[in-house]
């Protein structure tokens, strides 16, 4: 597995540990990454993911349909799935606030094998770590 994720575009380094069942992925400075494309290549590669969780610095911004997103390139932004977290930050909406949060991207749903690829992922927030 380490292999596969380690080939993705984008990817710096990925840390695999056996004990606690965790991988950490650490994207290059300038290397963009597709959490899809890793969640793909983690199946492709014979492991089940049970969650994926991220942390992500951007700025909050509404998408075409009126719903929060955080944008961390200027082409490149995660819908946030709605909580009492994300909530709280629709005030800092469109403006230039810059914003850490730490979240889930994925969850594995009882019973499923695999990810479905094709459904979007959206960034439930476990944790607004900074605003500024």
């Amino acid at each position: 597995m380490k292999q596969h994720l380690g080939r993705q575009s984008g990817v710096q380094n990925v840390e695999v540990s056996l004990l606690n069942g965790k991988v950490d992925v650490t994207p290059k400075e300038d290397g963009q990454i597709d959490p899809a494309q890793l969640l793909k290549a983690t199946y492709d590669s014979g492991v089940t993911a049970a969650e994926m969780d991220m942390t992500a610095r951007g700025k909050i911004v509404k998408d075409s349909s009126g719903s929060l997103a955080i944008q961390v390139e200027p082409n490149r932004s995660f819908a946030l799935a709605p909580n009492e977290l994300s909530k709280g930050l629709e005030s800092l909406a469109d403006t230039q606030t810059m914003v850490t949060v730490r979240g889930q991207l994925y969850k594995k749903s009882a019973g499923k094998k695999r990810a479905d690829p094709s459904a979007p992922l959206k960034l439930l927030i476990l944790e607004v770590q900074n605003k500024e």
